[in-house]
């Protein structure tokens, strides 16, 4: 390894499918710490995710995290930790025993289990209905087991997949507090999304990806300063659009505002005082919130930008 503080470092790494090349050529380093993965879908994030954690093999190049290939390497396995994008449970199962069992699997002794377990759905906001069956579970509560089972390990190299995908905006924040909280534990984490936004609320530094090669590495600002040249369109899904409009309507950012099927599409040219002034009104007055939704244009117009 060539500096003490790089975690994972990869030389012309390649993995490819029949004639689809989904990682290109990628030659980087990732120093110890937070750093976000970025790329729209199908820009090979989910891919090198599996080539970090050992669940694909190169078919090409080389791939060392803490100094050795992950794949089929049990003593690096032990040091990660993951949170798939996808979820496949056993429904009739509650979220502590879903956690319990996988730290029986990694070796941990029923005792030392049951106390991961429990650690961890107290971390993830989990503990009040860990012990109700997965299957009466919201989209936001599996997410949060999932991001559970990731962390009763204590591993060195947490990897997230989309860890957003799912949490109401109370739930975001409360993960936005979570990683930035491991990251000052001095834990390594990989978090991926297609949002900026969340990316930057966590970290500043950022990898992009873009058709399976590295479009850029480095500091956030950088991106942040191209993206906000760019309106963006953030879709809300609510049972009073027109209240949350209505929240709006007056700031100077506010570029348009339009409804359909009990939604409202505002499009801003200040995202990340839009996503503050969001939350903080949900928080504090309890605005209704469904669901928030960020198109791929705008992290998209980005990559046009870098590539032309």
């Amino acid at each position: 390894m060539s500096a003490p503080n790089i975690i994972l470092e990869t030389e012309g790494l390649s993995k490819w499918f029949g004639e689809v090349v989904a990682v290109n050529n990628l030659t980087l380093s990732l120093e110890q710490g937070v750093t976000g993965l970025l790329g729209p879908n199908g820009a090979g994030k989910s891919t090198f995710i599996r080539l970090c954690t050992g669940l694909y093999a190169p078919s090409r190049g080389t791939i060392a995290l803490f100094g050795s290939p992950p794949r089929h390497n049990l003593d690096v396995l032990r040091m990660i930790g993951y949170c798939p994008e996808s979820d496949v449970f056993y429904e009739g199962m509650t979220g502590f025993e879903f956690v319990q069992w996988l730290c029986r699997y990694w070796g941990m002794s029923w005792r030392d289990a049951k106390r991961s377990a429990v650690e961890a759905c107290e971390r993830v906001g989990m503990t009040a209905r860990m012990k109700d069956p997965i299957t009466t579970y919201s989209k936001g509560m599996r997410q949060r087991i999932k991001i559970a089972q990731a962390l009763a390990l204590d591993p060195e190299f947490l990897v997230l997949d989309e860890p957003m995908q799912g949490l109401d905006p109370e739930g975001r924040e409360e993960m936005f507090s979570l990683i930035g909280a491991l990251g000052k534990e001095g834990r390594s984490v990989l978090v991926s999304s297609h949002i900026l936004y969340e990316i930057e609320r966590v970290t500043n530094t950022v990898l992009l990806l873009h058709q399976g090669s590295v479009l850029a590495h480095g500091s956030v600002r950088h991106i942040r300063d191209l993206i906000d040249e760019h309106p963006h369109a953030v879709t809300i899904e609510s049972r009073d659009p027109k209240r949350v409009a209505a929240q709006f309507v007056s700031d100077a950012a506010t570029l348009g505002i339009e409804y359909s099927n009990g939604q409202v599409v505002i499009r801003t040219s200040d995202p990340n005082a839009f996503y503050q002034k969001l939350n903080d009104l949900v928080l504090d007055s309890g605005l209704d919130i469904a669901s928030i939704r960020c198109a791929d244009d705008d992290l998209q117009s980005v990559f046009e930008y870098l590539i032309h």
